[in-house]
């Protein structure tokens, strides 16, 4: 696991996070959903979050542990019987590490996980059965940086994710696991992932619309209020049908905003803004952004942001449905509810457009459309037993 520690006292929480250096994540006592979770940058942030979180005492800790950035978040649903591991799944996040795994988009089975990653992943999962005894369903949450894997948390119950991996592969893990609590034999169903010619992508639902001065934005918090699983022959065509069930808009006039947020997300979205380019797509984007596509040769509009009070107003684009789409990468995870990146995703939200907070899964949902512009042929519904034959044949 990552450094952590359980404190009692804002002393003890500082020293902590100077020892092991920052950011650090912190994870208050008896909550559900990452209520009051949050990722700490510096000192400020660090006490701010931690009286947000619960008074410090002996009955209610709170656990810090060391947040690494730019780790990939991998899920691990599995049924044990007397510590044996009888059938597992492992799924991939789209987002990094840092978003709630209810709020995460997963995809199944996995497509950019290392073979020697998914051999550590299972192998830490036999151990920690074996260790604890399991007999019935659990699940794991690992992250994955330059292959190195690491624990979050081993949750020893059904997740939310048990249905999806058990549609996507055609096998019960719940029907397996409730056998196994009540005493009955079973064998491990084959899954052979050599024979499975489709992906499933599960994607979360939010109620942002009813939520009036919301943050539409993904952070350790779980936000999400529902879901949806989605079968495609490929990741890009599984996404797509995921995010349109989930009652996102493709652009219809291509009028999309680009609000990159720091450097390094600009540099990753340059080729993203290309394809767009590429596929007829108008650009839009706030100062920063603007200057730096206009300079790589990607042409793109200037819209002020609202603090910047002068014209062409980013907000006044998205109230008069100048604009289709919204990628708004955040400058930091703060919770500053007044600034320019917030004022323009809540307005996008409150006008019906359509609104990417995430880095991933905006260059998921570029390739996705670039995808769709070359097969649009091959974007077609078909239903859960036609994708379950071909396992079969």
């Amino acid at each position: 696991q990552p450094p952590w520690k359980q404190v009692t006292t804002l002393d003890a929480a500082i020293k902590f996070a100077g020892d092991v250096g920052y950011p650090v994540l912190i994870r208050p006592s008896y909550v559900l959903s990452g209520a009051a979770m949050n990722v700490a940058y510096d000192r400020k942030d660090l006490s701010e979050y931690i009286e947000m979180a619960t008074s410090l005492s002996s009955e209610h800790p709170v656990v810090l542990s060391k947040f690494i950035v730019n780790a990939k978040e991998i899920e691990m649903d599995a049924v044990a019987m007397n510590g044996t591991l009888i059938n597992y799944a492992i799924s991939e996040h789209v987002e990094n590490a840092g978003v709630h795994s209810g709020d995460a988009t997963l995809i199944l089975p996995p497509q950019k996980l290392y073979v020697e990653t998914i051999k550590r992943v299972k192998r830490i999962t036999k151990r920690i059965a074996k260790t604890l005894k399991i007999s019935g369903p659990f699940n794991i949450q690992f992250l994955s940086k330059d292959n190195d894997v690491k624990v979050i948390e081993c949750n020893m119950r059904a997740s939310r994710s048990f249905p999806f991996v058990s549609k996507t592969y055609n096998v019960n893990f719940i029907d397996l696991a409730t056998r196994i609590m009540i005493g009955k034999a079973v064998r491990p169903k084959l899954i052979d992932l050599a024979d499975i010619d489709h992906v499933c992508i599960k994607a979360p639902m939010f109620s942002f619309t009813r939520l009036q001065g919301a943050d539409p934005i993904l952070r350790v918090e779980m936000a999400s209020t529902g879901e949806v699983a989605c079968f495609g022959m490929n990741k890009w065509e599984a996404f797509l049908k995921a995010m349109l069930s989930t009652g996102f808009k493709l652009p219809k006039n291509k009028n999309v905003v680009v609000s990159a947020g720091p450097l390094s997300s600009k540099i990753d979205f340059l080729d993203e803004a290309r394809q767009l380019q590429n596929l007829g797509y108008h650009l839009y984007g706030t100062q920063g952004t603007a200057k730096f596509f206009n300079s790589n040769g990607v042409e793109t509009k200037l819209l002020y942001k609202p603090s910047e009070k002068k014209e062409p107003q980013m907000v006044d684009y998205l109230k008069e449905g100048k604009i289709d789409m919204v990628i708004n990468i955040p400058e930091a995870m703060g919770l500053e509810e007044l600034t320019d990146g917030y004022r323009i995703r809540r307005t996008a939200v409150d006008f019906g457009v359509s609104l990417i907070s995430n880095l991933k899964c905006a260059k998921l949902l570029v390739a996705a459309l670039v995808w769709l512009k070359k097969n649009p042929e091959e974007f077609e519904v078909k239903c859960w037993q036609d994708y379950m034959a071909a396992l079969v044949e």
